[in-house]
């Protein structure tokens, strides 16, 4: 039955299928064909999206929708460019900056590419980088986002696994920063290799102290959202409802640049990406419940602690399959299919659910970046108008810090428990 289901579910992507529709239609047909309950389809579906955590996903899509409509995403960009001064590569090193900073909004990698990507590339080109280098960097840069909270994808990695969502989003804050640091040597070696530019801008104690007034409204949004979780003042859902409401008192009452007809291509573009994701998270579902109940998760857990009981072999082979699953299957789907089968048998062997939940997330988001289904890839194609071989050219030199990043998250279990651990004292 699991075989059938799967062989069809690759059979409908093979044919151009949407994710969604191939993880419905491949369930659907194993239910008729051997005679399940067909109310499952229905039950399945809307229990999947019956979960409080996952109401954080449209409010965190909105809250990056309508700060990117206010314009404060360049504000920071500025901001930034005068603290980093004029050293070689320093618009590169600013926008790998710049990316953290928003990643402390959006949740997501192509909200980031979507919102910072075209002020990105073009701040590089404008100085004489090569398109196909900003291009790359802008790519790098966006994994960021999905890694530090608030993210989109632990957010649903939690919610499939039974792992606790504020631990899980507190876990990405460390690797975050590692991703953003090994980002910032590649640049840093890329810079004093190929003599990349220095920026123009004049740095000035005033200067910064002006843009620093300007940028603080948007500044305090990211501060909000992570000081609320740590503080333990929120939950994921409360801390989003928490930073929509911020970004509208800002856009209307300080920056005065958010008007009711672009308030209304937010509300319009948050329902249009919030289906697309919930439309996974729901047919998911059902594929799920056809395999547990053909007892793959068992037969999986089974088969890995058979192959080894030591969890840092059994991380190795975990990384090394969500790797090449990046390859071919968006992230979400991939999450909601791949993690309830794997998580049990690597929770048995000692992985922390912590560690590991960083570990899935970071695989996936390394998927973004490699063809033929990278979605970051064609995302930053359409913003820089560029073809997608040359954007592929433009980010191989970055999977090197992105995959250093991920060895060390593998190999260092701490880097993604000590901070939740810590605060949980």
């Amino acid at each position: 039955m699991s075989l059938i289901l799967v062989l069809l579910f690759l059979a409908a992507l093979a044919v151009g299928a949407p994710v969604a529709i191939a993880l419905g239609l491949s369930s659907a047909v194993v239910i008729l064909a051997y005679d399940l309950p067909l109310n499952v389809l229905a039950q399945r579906a809307v229990n999947a999206l019956d979960s409080t955590p996952l109401l954080a996903v449209p409010l965190f899509i909105l809250a990056a929708s309508l700060l990117t409509a206010m314009g404060v995403t360049n504000h920071i960009f500025d901001l930034v460019r005068l603290l980093v001064g004029r050293i070689r590569g320093a618009v590169a090193q600013v926008s790998i900056l710049v990316s953290l900073i928003f990643s402390g909004v959006s949740g997501a990698a192509l909200a980031d590419i979507g919102a910072l990507g075209k002020i990105q590339i073009d701040q590089m080109t404008g100085q004489g980088y090569t398109k196909k280098f900003g291009a790359g960097i802008t790519i790098a840069a966006a994994t960021i986002g999905p890694i530090f909270p608030p993210s989109i994808p632990i957010i649903i990695y939690a919610s499939v696994t039974n792992v606790s969502t504020v631990n899980l989003l507190l876990a990405g804050i460390i690797p975050a920063l590692l991703i953003t640091l090994f980002l910032m040597i590649q640049v840093a070696v890329m810079a004093r290799i190929y003599k990349l530019p220095r920026d123009d801008v004049s740095p000035s104690i005033r200067a910064v102290a002006k843009k620093a007034v300007v940028s603080l409204p948007a500044l305090l949004a990211p501060i909000l959202l992570i000081g609320g979780l740590i503080g333990g003042y929120f939950g994921p859902t409360e801390v989003a409802g928490v930073t929509v409401a911020y970004a509208l008192v800002i856009g209307f009452g300080i920056y005065r640049t958010l008007t009711f007809r672009a308030l209304w291509e937010s509300l319009r573009e948050t329902v249009e990406a919030t289906a697309g994701i919930l439309f996974i998270v729901s047919t998911a579902a059902v594929f799920a419940w056809i395999l547990t109940l053909d007892r793959v998760p068992a037969s999986a857990s089974g088969f890995l602690l058979g192959l080894s009981d030591n969890p840092l072999v059994l991380l190795l082979l975990v990384n090394l399959l969500l790797l090449v699953v990046g390859m071919f299957l968006e992230s979400i789907a991939a999450i909601l299919i791949i993690a309830p089968i794997i998580a049990p048998a690597l929770h048995a062997a000692g992985v922390d659910p912590l560690q590991l939940g960083i570990v899935f997330v970071l695989n996936l988001m390394i998927g973004l970046l490699t063809p033929p289904v990278g979605m970051s890839l064609y995302m930053v194609s359409i913003v820089a108008k560029m073809p997608v071989h040359a954007v592929i050219r433009g980010v191989l030199p970055f999977f090197i810090p992105l995959l250093l990043s991920l060895l060390a998250v593998t190999l260092f279990p701490a880097i993604s428990t000590w901070l939740p651990n810590y605060l949980a004292q």
